[in-house]
């Protein structure tokens, strides 16, 4: 499959609040002699079911720009907006409960309790809102199914391959309705095959309307990307899908 993509910015609809936005966001790192600056000048706006790709090697300031975005981290510099909401301005319990309730962040580590099986490892975030348990249990088989594990509910970890665990993993950051996905090289462990078998599956997710924002190093990411930035020195530049 291949994104088609304009040369424009892809901004998000002027009747609608954009789902993710950033203006001249920097994050500096004090440092010998002189302060590292990981992310600088990140100017992005994100409409609604946007599959967007952060691209770019090791130390190229991707996963501090999802930090930023996740409110894991404060940027140093500029403004964050998440669904209308600056991030910036709430303090850590309120960035807790976004997540919970907004954002879900997904790693290249699944980050699964490996005791739980995995209906609770989705149950977990919905527990953490007050949800019954048997609500909390249907909702989480609800997005089980939605990632392709219907029938492996009651597995744990360690009878999951390295790609069923991370579907656990994207099932447990979109239970309760959170519409944007923020994904951290999440097929690092992962081969080719699987690999391409979660950018279909999160293709899919956006397509649904989700926003996902994904961080790689993979080029097979950019054949399902609406939008791709490479990132210079931390800054993200525009650039075209595959």
């Amino acid at each position: 499959m291949k994104a088609v993509v304009s040369t424009d910015v892809h901004v998000a609809d002027s009747d609608h609040e954009p789902a993710l936005s950033l203006s001249d966001v920097g994050r500096c790192f004090a440092a010998s002699p002189e302060p590292v600056w990981a992310v600088r000048d990140a100017n992005l706006v994100l409409a609604a079911g946007t599959f967007t790709c952060l691209f770019g090697e090791s130390g190229s300031g991707k996963s501090t720009l999802l930090n930023l975005m996740a409110g894991l981290d404060s940027a140093t510099t500029g403004t964050i907006v998440v669904d209308g909401t600056d991030v910036g301005a709430l303090v850590e319990d309120e960035r807790a409960r976004m997540r919970l309730e907004r954002v879900g962040v997904i790693f290249q580590d699944h980050n699964l309790i490996e005791e739980f099986s995995a209906v609770e490892n989705v149950m977990l975030p919905l527990e953490a809102l007050g949800a019954r348990p048997a609500q909390a249990r249907e909702h989480a088989r609800a997005e089980l199914e939605r990632v392709g594990l219907a029938g492996l509910e009651e597995r744990f970890p360690a009878e999951l391959s390295g790609g069923q665990r991370q579907r656990v993993g994207i099932a447990r950051a979109l239970v309760g309705g959170r519409r944007l996905l923020l994904a951290d090289e999440p097929t690092g462990a992962l081969d080719s095959a699987n690999s391409r078998a979660l950018f279909e599956l999160l293709r899919g997710i956006c397509d649904q309307g989700t926003t996902v924002v994904l961080a790689t190093h993979e080029l097979t990411s950019r054949d399902f990307a609406d939008v791709v930035y490479e990132l210079h020195d931390g800054t993200p530049m525009r650039a075209e899908a595959r």
